[in-house]
Order: structure tokens, then C-alpha cells, then sequence
């Protein structure tokens, strides 16, 4: 199984990794990213509109895992004014130097306004990757094409059930890495009978089975987690394969008819 995807810096970036969006700042996002790191994580995904950058900093600073080892993601939040002074303040509450990963966190007041800080970002060093988040494929090419440096990254929903399947092949024609999240539904798939069934079938949780689907679409994916042992569950998705019949099953769940939109018009919150 590849354990990494290759971003156009050169740049490894793990297929799966702990995201801890809607995990209180504090003890549980400390606990949750020293539980994904002890188990093996290596890819850890947080944000300015999170308020938990400063408990990732502080796990990744006592894990005692080498910090080159790490691949750090945080977001500019498209409603402040300046990714390059954002990011600073970022790296301070991190406390680190640099992170491995910068995005724009969604599309808010165009595509491309807020491109040339992020590019500043990536220019002073600070950024090693620059990326975006909630891109349509018309957004991403409007970035790509007005930019000194392209976006490495596209992260979104992604799910058996939200099958962006155009917007992943149109990241992967471009050369940027697509990345999911909410592979579970915020939870809501975890029921789901067809999901069940195919847990049973294969000796498997339905977690592991619905992200092991997001990995063998070629999608580096970030389910979110506040409870160790859920984390551990979710890492195993890295160690069996669904066969081309489980495959089929989950991909006949998808409700957005293959979609190159990162949103559907009623769910942006961006104007």
C-alpha cells in the first residue's frame, strides 16, 4: 500500500492523517494528536478557524517525534486580511518554524484574492506547500492559471456518498494532490446499511471500511477523531485492500452524480 502521495514541491505528504476540525482546544486536541502519533501518524491537519493550533503545537512538541518526521497542515482564514501575517501568527502559537502545508481555506470573496500572500508565505519559507480547500475544478484552474506557484493541494468532502470523482480526476490531471475529509459523514455514514454490510463481509469497522475506500480512490484523507481508540481503529484502514466488488458497492452510494464542485450552492458559507 502507498503511504504517501507526492505533492509538485517534491514533498511527501502521508495518505492518511488526523484532522481535528470541531476538537476543543485544550487537553482532548492535545490527547488526540499524541494518541495519532504514538500509534503512527505521521500527517496532522489543523486550521486558523479550528482555535486548536496552539494544543497541536504543544503534542507535536512533546511527542518527542522529530518534527522533520511531521507533515503539519494549518489554513488561512479567508475572512482575515493577510495570509502572510496570518501565518505568522500561526507558526507562534504551532511553535514551530514552517509548516509543511498552507491552504486557503475556502473560496471566500473569489478564488484568487487571497493567491499572493499565500505565495508570499511559500517565498519567505514559512509555507513549504501552498494548497487550497473547498476549490471547485473552475476555481482551482483560475488559481493555477493566475499564479506564480500552483496549488499543490485540493482538500474536500469526500466520502463514498459525496464522490467528487470530477474534481479528484481534475486535481490529478493538474498535479495536485487531492484530499479528503469528513470520509465518515461527521459520523452519519457509520450506520449506513450498505456500510454495515460491507464491514461484516470483511471483518472490518465501518470507519476503517469508508476510509480505506478514500485511499484506494488515490485521495489522502483526514478523518477527525477526539478518542484514541477510534484513532487507532482508523489507521488500520492502512493494512487491507476492499477487493473490485466492495469497491462497486460503496462507489453506488454517491448522491452528487461524480462532481467537480467542491459545494453544493446551498452549503457554501462563503459569499
Amino acid at each position: 500500500m502507498q503511504t504517501t502521495l507526492k505533492l509538485s514541491n517534491g514533498a511527501e505528504i502521508p495518505v492518511l492523517g488526523l484532522g481535528v476540525w470541531q476538537v476543543p482546544d485544550g487537553p482532548i486536541t492535545e490527547a488526540a494528536v499524541t494518541a495519532a502519533l504514538e500509534t503512527g501518524y505521521r500527517l496532522i491537519d489543523t486550521a486558523q478557524a479550528y482555535g486548536n493550533e496552539a494544543s497541536v503545537g504543544r503534542a507535536i512538541r512533546n511527542s518527542g517525534v522529530p518534527r522533520e518526521e511531521i507533515f503539519l497542515t494549518t489554513k488561512f482564514h479567508p475572512g482575515r486580511r493577510d495570509p502572510l501575517a496570518e501565518i505568522e501568527k500561526s507558526l507562534e502559537l504551532l511553535d514551530t518554524e514552517y509548516v509543511d502545508l498552507y491552504l486557503v481555506h475556502w473560496p471566500q470573496g473569489g478564488a484568487t484574492v487571497a493567491w499572493p500572500g499565500m505565495e508570499a508565505a511559500h517565498a519567505a519559507g514559512l509555507a513549504k506547500g501552498i494548497g487550497v480547500s473547498n476549490f471547485s475544478t473552475a476555481e482551482l484552474t483560475e488559481v493555477s492559471e493566475s499564479s506564480q506557484v500552483a496549488p499543490m493541494a485540493n482538500q474536500f468532502q469526500y466520502s463514498p456518498f459525496v464522490d467528487r470523482r470530477s474534481l479528484v480526476e481534475a486535481c490529478v490531471a493538474a498535479g495536485v494532490v487531492p484530499q479528503g475529509y469528513s470520509p465518515l459523514g461527521t459520523g452519519e455514514h457509520l450506520d449506513d446499511p450498505a456500510v454495515a454490510k460491507l464491514a461484516t463481509a470483511t471483518g472490518r469497522t465501518p470507519a476503517q471500511v469508508l476510509i480505506r475506500w478514500s485511499l484506494q480512490r488515490g485521495v489522502s484523507v483526514i478523518p477527525k477523531s477526539s478518542t484514541p481508540s477510534r484513532i487507532k481503529e482508523n489507521f488500520v484502514a492502512l493494512d487491507f485492500e476492499l477487493d473490485d466488488d466492495s469497491m462497486a458497492a460503496l462507489d453506488a452510494l454517491d448522491a452528487t452524480s461524480h462532481t467537480a464542485e467542491a459545494k453544493a450552492s446551498s452549503q457554501k458559507w462563503w459569499s
